[in-house]
């Protein structure tokens, strides 16, 4: 096969950093491969991918040594418009890559530059609407398009060119479940059509391996760690000692002391294999690690026939009702657009109701002001970067007390506590843009118990974090329910729901159509369906076995808990 991108004893270090980034690479990808390049954040990834690109250096800058070689030619010599004749990339923000009024345009802005004629842009931006399905669409305002939508659109606008190389940077970020899944089919139907090159740039090795990969590419602290199939790779260990999450059936084998061996296909939850044997011990695990019955605590919020609509027409709540428990983790989910946000902000008061109640602690709280209420449910975006408005960590941290005219005395030894728990005291003097995005996530909560709110509602809390970030954030926030913490959090993800939340409401359409356990809805075909949310692998892996679905998950949740705990 023949090379077509090629790393020799390649290094990088940005000129704002200490040490490099990348270090010593050497990697050879060949035409018409697909690849999967992942690792933990900071791992050096992302800068491969820049590289590949173009990028680095020509837009961040750094020391480089070695050679990058893009379709034969020494990436250094040639130019970002060269480049981007081989190379097209779709980025992670999809909102960040258009540059057109309408579908159309944005789809053919690299031919305008190109000065092709009309007629061949318009035949060659339909060819190209039409094999990844949005023909209807190229009259459409990108921004108003759903998230699988402009990441169809981001994708056609690079493959207008005929591009020999597709790179896709964290493509599921930000989408939900079922339009996840379809993000990864479309991708490899282009790979399978077209014959480019893939590379993609992804921590959720799971959902990428829903189609087949031929590689998979580690890297940890700047260099490769491994470079090998995927079957070998997780019939390894090799994921969980880098802190990389491993698909939930995988987990459940060797939970259950099955061993996953790279002959029984274990890439493919279609293709594993397990022998008679192994089916028993996992069926005998499922009885041994039933969970008991959690009893519901008092009743510390109410939401009773919430209705809202932003333009008076169509309705965005509709006779939305349920009750959250003291005490309690509930995960909101549904498809992007359902009316999740919304919610959270009609509880929050940054919306008002058109009618309906909302009671806390027993008390209608439709009267108090954003200030009132904001004492009472703390709301945390999914970017932290929209909350904070103070330059150093304390600061931030008072900020809210100070609004409240709570005493000085008062403030340091509130803050100083909160800043404890949240692991963040060592760093109290530091300014914000020093911390990691993590720790940037903390002080924001940090920000929010701080004045000691009745309940927390979490927007994607963990959004664009790998594994271990993701682990830390959740392992914190489960800390604080267990002091007796009411959180609630809207979320995409559905190991997240699985693994640390009590229970789960489901939102269509601004109506609640489901109100139950998290291993019951991901096995609901009608709610997985309706909601674009998509049945695990364990439930494929219960089908299997013989096993009852229900029971098999609710035995990996509480498998998996006290894992967590015991580590």
């Amino acid at each position: 096969m023949k090379p077509i991108i090629e790393f020799k004893d390649f290094s990088f270090q940005y000129f704002s950093q200490k040490n490099p980034t990348l270090k010593n690479i050497n990697l050879t990808i060949n035409q018409g491969e697909k690849v999967l390049i992942c690792g933990l954040s900071g791992s050096g990834k992302s800068t491969l991918g820049n590289c590949i690109n173009g990028l680095i250096p020509f837009v961040y800058e750094g020391e480089v040594s070695g050679q990058c070689i893009i379709d034969g030619k020494d990436q250094s010599k040639m130019s970002v418009p060269e480049l981007s004749k081989i190379v097209g990339t779709v980025l992670q923000d999809s909102d960040g890559q258009f540059v057109g009024l309408t579908v159309g345009e944005d789809i053919a802005f690299a031919m305008e530059n190109d000065c092709v004629d009309v007629k061949s842009m318009h035949d060659r931006v339909l060819d190209i609407s039409k094999k990844i399905c949005i023909e209807d669409l190229l009259e459409k305002v990108p921004g108003e398009l759903s998230g699988g939508q402009k990441q169809r659109v981001s994708l056609a606008g690079v493959m207008v060119d005929d591009v020999k190389i597709l790179l896709f940077d964290e493509p599921l970020a930000n989408l939900d479940p079922a339009t996840g899944k379809n993000t990864i089919e479309l991708i490899d139907e282009i790979s399978k059509e077209t014959g480019a090159t893939i590379v993609i740039i992804e921590h959720r090795i799971e959902d990428v391996l829903h189609r087949h990969v031929d590689r998979v590419i580690l890297f940890e602290d700047g260099e490769i760690k491994a470079d090998t199939t995927p079957d070998k790779l997780l019939a390894s260990n090799i994921l969980i000692e880098s802190g990389i999450r491993e698909p939930l059936y995988i987990s459940a084998c060797k939970f259950a002391d099955v061993s996953v061996k790279e002959e029984n296909f274990p890439s493919d939850i279609n293709k594993f294999t397990l022998n008679g044997l192994e089916k028993e011990n996992i069926k005998v695990w499922v009885k041994e690690n039933a969970p008991s019955q959690k009893e519901k605590g008092e009743v510390v919020l109410k939401l009773d026939n919430l209705n809202f609509s932003y333009d008076g027409l169509k309705p965005n709540v509709k006779d939305v009702s349920f009750e959250v428990y003291k005490g309690e983790m509930l995960a909101i989910v549904g498809k992007n657009g359902a009316g999740k946000s919304t919610i959270s902000k009609l509880l929050s008061g940054f919306l008002k109701l058109d009618s309906g109640n909302i009671y806390l602690n027993g008390k209608g709280i439709g009267g108090d002001t954003i200030f009132e209420r904001g004492q009472k449910i703390g709301l945390v975006l999914q970017n932290s970067n929209q909350m904070i408005c103070n330059t150093m960590i304390f600061d931030e941290v008072a900020y809210g007390l100070k609004n409240m005219k709570v005493p000085e005395t008062e403030i340091k030894e509130r803050v100083e506590e909160v800043l404890k728990v949240c692991g963040l005291y060592p760093f109290r003097n530091w300014p914000i843009s020093a911390l990691s995005y993590g720790q940037r996530k903390r002080v924001t909560i940090a920000s929010i118990i701080v004045m000691k709110p009745d309940i927390i509602i979490l927007d994607e809390p963990t959004a664009g974090q790998d594994f271990r970030h993701y682990t830390e954030i959740m392992n914190f926030l489960k800390s604080l329910n267990k002091l007796g913490q009411t959180i609630i959090m809207i979320t995409h993800d559905m190991h997240l729901m699985l693994e640390y939340c009590d229970r789960c409401v489901t939102i269509l359409d601004g109506e609640k159509i489901f109100d139950g356990s998290c291993a019951e809805v991901l096995v609901n075909d009608d709610i997985v369906e309706k909601a674009n949310l998509k049945k695990t692998s364990l439930y494929m892996l219960a089908e299997m076995v013989d096993e009852d679905p229900i029971a098999l998950t609710e035995s990996y949740i509480n498998a998996e808990r006290r894992n967590r705990n015991e580590g």
